[in-house]
């Protein structure tokens, strides 16, 4: 589980990273990455809406999403926000699959913000 520290939970947070944050996507999932103080712990946060299924569906990919994010956290970059948004048919995803083009996509979005990847 992810430490309160490294979540996103206001929905401002949240709509700021939507808003304003570099757009990735992949076959299965959209993520926006926004910087923020390279003092300040990285934040992962999740949107898995009801077109993806119900609500054990949605809670399913939900804690995939947030495992793939607990086992990059410590190889992420201090400082930026991550929302995944998780779109319809990710539930039929196997996990290795949805594990990798998570993990490639936000390697690529770290490298094209211009900072360095810790």
């Amino acid at each position: 589980m992810l430490a309160r520290a490294n979540r996103v939970l206001r929905p401002d947070d949240f709509r700021q990273a939507v808003r304003r944050g570099r757009r990735v996507s992949t076959a299965h999932a959209v993520l926006y990455l926004y910087p923020r103080p390279a003092s300040e712990p990285t934040r992962f946060g999740f949107i898995v809406s009801k077109a993806v299924g119900n609500a054990v569906t949605r809670n399913l990919v939900r804690r995939r999403m947030r495992a793939v994010a607990h086992d990059v956290l410590p190889s992420m970059q201090t400082g930026a926000d991550v929302v995944m948004r998780g779109l319809p048919g990710v539930d039929q995803v196997p996990w290795q699959t949805l594990a990798s083009e998570l993990t490639d996509a936000m390697s690529t979005g770290a490298m094209s913000t211009g900072r360095p990847r810790a």
